[in-house]
């Protein structure tokens, strides 16, 4: 049997999530991206909204969430070293937390920038030696019961 978690009984608060992905590139790839050089366009910004609307849909996408209303969400990507780094936050004032649309977020954000710029990491059979998911990593917490101005 499957079922959602009961949260009628949980008071509503304040919620915030803040989760931290990255995605290992080629350096030449990382150059593509910085010099506006990939065939597909910018995959910096396509990816932040990708990574919003994203959490959106968390509750269609993960059986046994519950659909969360958003009150505020950021997606940040930033390009630094090897690596491309999605900073991604929710907040909600709910019954449950906001970990699992921040999770979904950071997750699909990274994967938007990887479809835009595979062409460019395939080595010779198709393969992706370099390119790298994670870690996806909520860093932060938060509930409290009065709203943060």
């Amino acid at each position: 049997m499957a079922r959602q978690r009961r949260i009628q009984g949980k008071p509503t608060v304040y919620r915030r999530a803040l989760v931290r992905g990255e995605l290992v590139l080629t350096p030449s790839t990382l150059e593509a991206i910085r010099a506006g050089r990939v065939e597909k366009g910018d995959p910096m910004p396509a990816a932040e909204v990708a990574g919003l609307l994203a959490m959106k849909k968390t509750s269609e996408l993960i059986p046994h969430c519950h659909i969360v209303p958003l009150t505020g969400s950021r997606v940040e990507l930033s390009a630094l070293g090897d690596r491309v780094i999605a900073e991604v936050e929710a907040e909600t004032v709910g019954r449950t937390g906001v970990e699992m649309e921040a999770l979904v977020g950071a997750t699909v954000a990274l994967l938007t920038v990887w479809d835009m710029v595979k062409y460019l990491e395939k080595d010779p059979d198709g393969r992706y030696p370099i390119a790298r998911l994670g870690p996806v990593t909520v860093e932060a917490k938060e509930k409290r019961s009065e709203v943060p101005a």
